[in-house]
């Protein structure tokens, strides 16, 4: 007879420099999210995380990585490209923002107008995603996701765990706190 066990997915894709990080640099809990900025879940779920980093300023800190599920969402690889073009001008969390503040409009044309709205300059932002690049960025992020068993958006390891749990704040609070806690 065999008993069933449950198999804890782990990170496999340590945090680099060149990830993007909100929250402070020494926090006890690192939150990473596999995001795709079309996706309506990680909308829904991204006012909790916001609020999560506000209420637990000094204990959290969020890495977002791009995880565009492209055959289901058709904007959403051109929109992680502007973001990680955006962030080469210093300006990623802003970008982030405006896109899941933005979702129904992620349209190229649409998008150009969120990228004016920011202060970057649209005609090249949209040259460089046209020519690919930051599709390398993005595909990085997306490989280093599957490996560690992202299999669907949102997707988040709370210290390097996968986060099992709902994404609404009372589920978000409670698992970072039982994290910072451990």
């Amino acid at each position: 007879m065999t008993t069933p066990f449950q198999v804890t997915a782990r990170l496999r894709e340590p945090v680099t420099v060149e990830d993007h990080v909100r929250g402070p640099s020494n926090a006890a809990v690192t939150i990473i999210e596999y995001g795709d900025f079309q996706c309506p879940f990680c909308g829904a779920a991204y006012p909790n995380l916001r609020e999560l980093l506000r209420q637990r300023s000094d204990t959290v800190r969020l890495i977002y990585r791009y995880f565009p599920i492209a055959n289901v969402h058709p904007y959403a690889e051109r929109a992680a490209e502007t973001a990680e073009a955006a962030a080469s001008r210093g300006k990623f969390w802003e970008m982030h923002d405006w896109l899941y503040e933005h979702q129904d409009q992620l349209d190229p044309v649409h998008l150009s107008l969120g990228v004016e709205q920011l202060g970057l300059p649209p005609d090249e932002v949209n040259d460089e995603v046209e020519r690919g690049v930051y599709a390398d960025r993005v595909r990085r992020d997306f490989v280093g996701g599957i490996r560690s068993g992202v299999n669907g958006t949102p997707t988040l390891y709370i210290n390097d765990v996968r986060h099992e749990g709902g994404f609404d704040l009372p589920d978000l609070l409670a698992a970072v706190d039982a994290a910072a806690n451990a």
